[in-house]
């Protein structure tokens, strides 16, 4: 039986070991058998990936939505919670380039034309790309 402090070492020499045989990888790819892999190794086909690994994910993607309309939203942090939440889930939907594109949308929340808003969001390909999503969107701007 290992210690705590073995084990970690233990782990740590065989982690260093698979990243030179396997590569790390960021971005998906197919293994020399076929499967759709990414990271070290990592058959997502066969062993996809864990739930908390999923909720890790999510959490950082939607911190770096944050971080990104943050920086490029002049008054993104003075706007309403619900507000934000909104433009938070488009950012993660069509990334933030797209988002801003979006520039009567955002000009109308600017000056908190909240209605406004919403008839822009609808009048786009995107609320016709993500029905329900939009509907529900628009509607919370609305509100």
């Amino acid at each position: 039986m290992l210690t705590p402090g073995e084990k970690a070492r233990f782990f740590e020499k065989v982690e260093t070991q698979l990243i030179v045989d396997e590569d790390l990888r960021l971005k998906p790819y197919r293994c020399p058998a076929g499967k759709l892999t990414i990271g070290v190794g990592r058959n997502l086909e066969d062993n996809g990936i864990t739930r908390a690994e999923a909720y890790y994910l999510l959490r950082n993607d939607v911190d770096q939505c944050h971080r990104q309309l943050s920086l490029a939203i002049p008054f993104y942090d003075r706007l309403p919670s619900e507000k934000k939440e909104i433009l938070l889930n488009m950012c993660f939907n069509m990334g933030l380039t797209r988002l801003l594109g979006f520039k009567r949308m955002l000009a109308a929340m600017a000056v908190n034309k909240w209605d406004e808003a919403a008839h822009e969001m609808g009048n786009s390909k995107w609320a016709f790309q993500v029905v329900d999503r939009a509907r529900r969107l628009m509607e919370k701007m609305r509100g």
